[in-house]
């Protein structure tokens, strides 16, 4: 298979989130639709709606501001990459060029928890993106590493994954009026 230079899509960004959802790159079906989490077998989007009441099968643009209402910023640690088709162990590293994920933390200091989509994202945010943030701002964060929602970690059923993401991200309440 053809290795492509992959480019990223901008954040899924509200007012004042609180957790920040990272993934790895996008796979080609996310970038064929131009969504986020677009592979019809992946379980990000069930995912959050068990998690927040977000319908899954409502248009692309209703779930975003629902994320977005809820205070979850998604994102990707990396802008871009060569990597041949949509597994994260084919990305080339030595290509890579990660978001400025640590000036997003520093413009968003509601943010307290980053949820890694999968160990790839992890270890990418752990070679690109920690050394970008400030020791005070990193003692502030929560990090957790939850199962991937790729269809390709099928090593987990759907139902053990969203037991995961449920105990770890659990009710993230709407950003109200009172907690502005």
């Amino acid at each position: 298979m053809h290795a492509a230079r992959v480019s990223a899509f901008p954040p899924i960004l509200g007012a004042r989130p609180r957790v920040l959802i990272l993934g790895s790159l996008p796979g080609v079906a996310s970038l064929r639709a131009g969504e986020y989490y677009a592979h019809p077998r992946n379980q990000f989007w069930p995912i959050m709606r068990a998690l927040f009441d977000i319908p899954a099968a409502a248009p692309y643009g209703r779930r975003v501001a629902a994320l977005c209402a809820a205070g979850v910023c998604v994102w990707d640690v990396l802008a871009e990459a060569t990597r041949p088709g949509s597994g994260d162990a084919d990305i080339v590293c030595a290509t890579a060029r990660a978001h400025d994920i640590g000036g997003l933390l520093r413009r968003q200091r509601s943010i307290g928890l980053i949820a890694f989509n999968g160990g790839t994202a992890r270890r990418l945010y752990a070679r690109f993106v920690a050394p970008t943030i400030s020791p005070d701002r990193r003692a502030a964060l929560r990090l957790v590493t939850l199962p991937s929602t790729s269809p390709a970690h099928a090593s987990l059923p759907p139902a053990e994954k969203l037991r995961r993401w449920r105990a770890a991200l659990g009710p993230v309440s709407p950003v109200t009026a009172s907690s502005r």
